[in-house]
C-alpha cells in the first residue's frame, strides 16, 4: 500500500542543539577562569556567594564550580565558620 516513507525519529536531538528550547549553556567554573591556586577562607565576601541565606553550601550543579575547587571551597567555608567569620546558620 502507501507505506514507502522512511520512519521519522521523534527523539530529541543529542548534543548541544541550540534550537532546542531546553538547551543550556555549559556553566564554567569561576575559579578556573581566574586561575586561582587556592581559596582563602578570610575572603568572606566571595565565600558568601557560594552559600544560601540559610547558611547551606550551594551544590556544584547550581554554581558550576569544578570538583577540585568545590572541595577547596567546602574546606574554606568550614574554616571560616570555625573562625567565626561566617555563620553556621542564619539568624531569623
Amino acid at each position: 500500500m502507501g507505506f514507502n516513507k522512511a520512519p521519522t525519529s521523534h527523539a530529541p536531538a543529542q548534543g548541544g542543539d541550540s534550537s532546542s528550547p531546553f538547551s543550556r549553556k555549559k556553566k564554567t567554573c569561576p575559579f578556573v577562569a581566574i586561575k586561582a591556586s587556592e581559596i582563602d577562607y578570610k575572603d568572606t565576601e566571595n565565600l558568601k556567594l557560594f552559600i544560601t541565606e540559610r547558611g547551606k553550601i550551594l551544590p556544584r550543579r547550581i554554581t558550576g564550580v569544578s570538583y577540585y575547587y568545590q572541595k577547596l571551597l567546602k574546606k574554606a567555608i568550614k574554616r571560616a565558620r570555625h573562625m567565626a567569620l561566617l555563620p553556621f546558620v542564619a539568624e531569623e
